[in-house]
């Protein structure tokens, strides 16, 4: 009689999850996404009313969501948030921010903006997620949500290139030091997904057909693209991956 291999689950059941920046766009996908999966998910943002409306937009289909109103960049509340919270076995690191300039107009600000959310932060609530899992002696899973300009550059992008491919080097050194404590952590890579936070770029011709000319499959991302992949990667279909990308792009980095 052959002994056939079991397929790992892509089920959620008894996982707490944590999306940051989950009020819209890539964040609300990312918790819906998981919640439809089974895990019970926390949604995470400084807008009220948004997050609190998309919890219970999960609860009314039956999916177990709560909202946590939490300004990421005040790394005090985070740490006594997470804290205080029940470790969350899986980590949308999601919020982000851009302010696309050409790198001699860059401003201080400007960088320092960006720098803090994506980097900054987003250490920082990952940091404070590993530690009550490796109290708990817990694995879990963390997702960064990084981007194709993680591994390429892109006119006007100097500082989100540089905040994304920090992301990436940040995910690779967290891999090595907790792969030990069964927490494993990769990054998440789009191309250009049209949410609120793009759609304004798609609205200029010449910036459409710039994008549209690096991804090979013809067209702008949408947020249903990336849902199946952090399931994937908050599941124990990805338990042997770690420190790894996965590309969303299109084909964008391909040449």
């Amino acid at each position: 009689m052959v002994s056939l291999p079991t397929m790992p689950s892509l089920r959620l059941e008894g996982r707490r999850a944590l999306v940051t920046g989950a009020g819209r766009g890539i964040g609300l996908a990312a918790a819906a996404a998981l919640a439809a999966a089974g895990a019970h998910v926390t949604l995470a943002a400084r807008s009220v009313a948004e997050i609190e409306d998309a919890a219970a937009a999960l609860r009314s289909r039956g999916d177990s969501a709560e909202a946590l109103v939490l300004d990421v960049g005040d790394l005090a509340a985070v740490a006594a948030a997470l804290t205080a919270a029940e470790p969350f076995d899986i980590l949308v690191n999601n919020a982000g921010t851009n302010r696309p300039a050409p790198f001699v107009d860059v401003t201080p600000e400007d960088f320092d903006a960006v720098m803090a959310l994506n980097v900054r932060s987003a250490f920082f609530v990952a940091q404070a997620v590993a530690r009550r899992l490796m109290v708990t002696g817990r694995p879990g899973s963390i997702i960064q949500m990084s981007s194709q300009m993680g591994h390429v550059g892109g006119p006007g992008r100097t500082v989100y290139c540089a905040s994304k491919h920090a992301l990436e080097g940040l995910t690779k050194a967290m891999a090595v030091e907790l792969g030990r404590h069964g927490i494993r952590v990769n990054t998440l890579c789009p191309t250009f997904i049209e949410t609120p936070l793009t759609r304004p770029f798609f609205e200029k011709p010449e910036f459409r057909d710039w994008a549209l000319g690096k991804i090979k499959l013809g067209r702008i991302g949408v947020v249903e693209d990336v849902m199946g992949a952090v399931v994937f990667l908050a599941s124990d279909a990805s338990a042997l991956m770690t420190g790894s990308a996965v590309m969303l792009d299109g084909g964008w980095t391909a040449d």
